[in-house]
């Protein structure tokens, strides 16, 4: 038996990877504070103390790429890295749990 075979990552500038790196940082803070996801106080601490310092590295790497004149967001290449790096089961955990029926 193969293993699983993952979709390749599309091409990036440097820059653009480092945003997509960034954002799912963010997005892995966001989704550990989610009190519809967690399981404890204190993760959610270490969660939300971790997420100011990566925001600011999101913010930096935007900036980075504006600096360098990459002033547009090529959103369909950016989502298939997202989705290439497990990016809609990461970001599943920001939104709340679908509502039980009744």
């Amino acid at each position: 038996m193969q293993p699983p075979e993952f979709s390749p990552l599309p091409a990036l500038t440097r820059a653009e990877a480092e945003f997509v790196d960034r954002y799912l940082r963010v997005v892995d803070q966001v989704g550990r504070i989610n009190p519809a996801h967690g399981d404890d106080t204190y993760t959610a601490l270490r969660a939300a103390q971790a997420l100011a310092s990566y925001a600011a590295e999101l913010r930096d790497a935007l900036a980075l790429m504006h600096r360098r004149g990459e002033t547009r967001v090529h959103s369909a290449t950016l989502t298939r890295a997202l989705r290439a790096l497990d990016g809609e089961r990461r970001a599943a955990r920001v939104a709340l749990p679908p509502a039980p029926p009744g």
